[in-house]
């Protein structure tokens, strides 16, 4: 496994295995199960690996937790190891950024959801993951679900742009109790993860109530409301696979997010139905 600081680094990399397949894992380090489920299957379907640790500036909002994000270097460079990685990738910030910037301005649904509450976060999001791809040229990029509305806003940006890599949607991986894995995990309490838990309960619930044949959104989002009566809820949103807000669940067409609040923490969590 080889460690990549530079720009032409990467370069040199990239361009000697032009004639391989190459997935490519961007992350921002503190990696847990569901990054390790990223890199296993990157692993598993091409013939070069590489993840890339950085955490972006431009995705996070003025307040936000920037300078706090957990860093883990060492134990990143463990499991990467661990997991066949052949490079890692881990710019600074001159690196990857310049005074002078063209920006990526992400579509209409960057302006929903998380884009209403962290507005400018998916620009920033859109602007490091084409940074990042211009330089990898990876074969296949790989995506977790749980952060649905990035995943759909950059399969959308590849689309429009005509990249030729295939973005490669992973389900979400979660701990034996149902949370959703996340490296913002770490800054819970004990208390305060015991009551997260209720955010996978009320996304249960919901797929349940589907289950038995109801499609109402407002039923389904009343019920999710209920579950998580003790809990600090951002939003409950239902919307089809384009981020339109539905009445009516769309089997095979449909999401259901959550986020809630614990303290300064935000956790998502959402279900693919």
């Amino acid at each position: 496994m080889n460690i990549l600081k530079t720009i032409e680094e990467l370069q040199e990399v990239t361009a000697s295995n032009k004639n391989k397949t190459i997935g490519f894992v961007p992350t921002m380090g503190a990696l847990h199960d569901g990054h390790i489920s990223l890199i296993k299957q990157a692993r598993n379907e091409n013939e070069i690996v590489v993840v890339s640790i950085f955490v972006n500036p431009t995705q996070f909002l003025p307040g936000e937790d920037l300078d706090a994000y957990p860093r883990k270097d060492e134990a990143d460079k463990k499991i990467c190891q661990i997991c066949k990685v052949d490079y890692i990738f881990m710019p600074e910030i001159s690196t990857m950024y310049t005074d002078e910037e063209v920006l990526i301005k992400a579509n209409n649904n960057s302006y929903v959801l998380e884009g209403k509450t962290r507005p400018g976060h998916f620009d920033g999001v859109l602007q490091v993951v084409l940074k990042l791809f211009n330089l990898v040229q990876p074969t296949r990029a790989y995506f977790g679900k749980k952060d649905a509305q990035q995943l759909t806003l950059i399969q959308q940006m590849v689309k429009n742009l005509f990249l030729p890599i295939e973005i490669v949607p992973c389900e979400i991986v979660r701990e034996k109790d149902g949370l959703a894995l996340s490296s913002r995990n770490v800054y819970l309490s004990q208390t305060q993860r015991q009551k997260a838990l209720l955010i996978s309960k009320s996304l249960y619930s919901a797929a349940s109530l589907v289950g038995k044949g109801e499609k109402s959104s407002e039923v389904i989002k009343n019920k999710m409301y209920d579950v998580m009566q003790t809990l600090e809820v951002e939003y409950v949103a239902i919307v089809d696979r384009n981020f339109n807000e539905i009445e009516e669940i769309q089997l095979k067409n449909s999401i259901i997010l959550v986020v809630a609040k614990f303290g300064n923490t935000r956790l998502l969590d959402n279900i693919w139905l």
